[in-house]
């Protein structure tokens, strides 16, 4: 018996992010079918053009083209990459009142098509344009994901590893809360090897608190860094998104620390944040509470606040 269902992953916003993530998208062979949409329909033609170029170097060939939002009627998901960007200087919640707009118009539009698969969002402020995603199209909490700091725990991992001069694969380690200037890191669950960072630093004294939390610095700043030095940040992102996008069409149960609705977790409710969460092919398939010492529950309460100081002024 043949059937006719495949994976489907729709784009909206064809820019630097967009553009990257589906490149990524294509030479991982993630889904079947892929569509690029975006307001200038040369680029998400060109993109697309330039991709199936490639097709026969990538592992499995996917059915790409520029659409527009009826394709995405049949998407298992749409991914968000539209809205401003983030200029030198800007923090990610300056971007609210510019993209608020803009989400208003691509969710309700998304949404007419009859979609009733899987949001993903990536544009910032994330974790309030998740929320806000959310609010605008109606679909249940779980079905609405954003990329969190899934950026972030990986560029922790990654400069933990370069520290410890051990593989990152190797380095279980959690950014957690907003995506930007309040995220904390958990270092009472951070292992290397299952060994807690905290113990290594106890018995080693070549390794040094100080050092740390010149890492942590680092890992949050590292967008403005970026971003001085050649404009935008798209790379990382863009992966993180593939992976997350991998997680849900493969039903993999894996975890991933994406801006994800809390109701009660952390003690915190009505408001997406990042935080460790089991993703499947249903979307999240529930939020994992990892016990804070009382210095990480204070920093995470504080950055939940900001989030929802910044709802409050956008939604009644």
């Amino acid at each position: 018996m043949t059937t006719t269902t495949v994976n489907r992953v729709a784009l909206i916003g064809a820019g630097s992010v967009g553009s990257s993530y589906a490149f990524a998208m294509l030479n991982q062979a993630i889904a079947e079918e892929f569509v690029i949409i975006d307001l200038n329909e040369d680029k998400a033609m060109g993109d697309a053009m330039d991709l199936n170029h490639g097709k026969v170097f990538a592992p499995n060939p996917t059915k790409t083209w520029y659409g527009n939002y009826t394709d995405c009627k049949d998407a298992d998901i749409v991914v968000i990459c539209a809205g401003a960007n983030q200029k030198p200087g800007e923090t990610r919640l300056d971007l609210v009142k510019k993209n608020m707009t803009i989400f208003k118009g691509i969710v309700t539009d998304v949404m007419d098509s009859g979609f009733d698969g899987i949001f993903l969002v990536a544009t910032n402020p994330v974790d309030i344009l998740t929320y806000a995603t959310w609010k605008f199209s109606g679909l249940p909490k779980e079905r609405v994901i954003g990329s969190g700091t899934i950026l972030d725990s990986g560029r922790f991992r990654f400069l933990l590893g370069e520290y410890f001069d051990v593989d990152p694969g190797n380095i279980h380690a959690n950014i957690i809360g907003e995506h930007g200037d309040t995220e904390l890191p958990v270092w009472s669950h951070a292992t290397v090897g299952g060994v807690p960072i905290n113990d290594m630093i106890e018995r080693d004294p070549q390794y040094k608190v100080e050092d740390l939390d010149e890492i942590f610095t680092n890992v949050r700043d590292a967008a403005y860094q970026i971003i001085e030095k050649k404009g935008a940040t798209y790379y990382g992102i863009a992966m993180g998104m593939v992976r997350i996008t991998k997680a849900i069409l493969h039903n993999e149960n894996s975890i991933l620390t994406v801006s994800a609705y809390l109701n009660g977790e952390y003690g915190t409710e009505d408001v997406y944040i990042g935080v460790p969460a089991v993703i499947n092919r249903n979307g999240i398939r529930n939020v994992m509470e990892v016990k804070l010492n009382e210095k990480e529950q204070e920093q995470f309460d504080h950055s939940a606040k900001v989030l929802k100081n910044i709802l409050a002024q956008n939604f009644d």
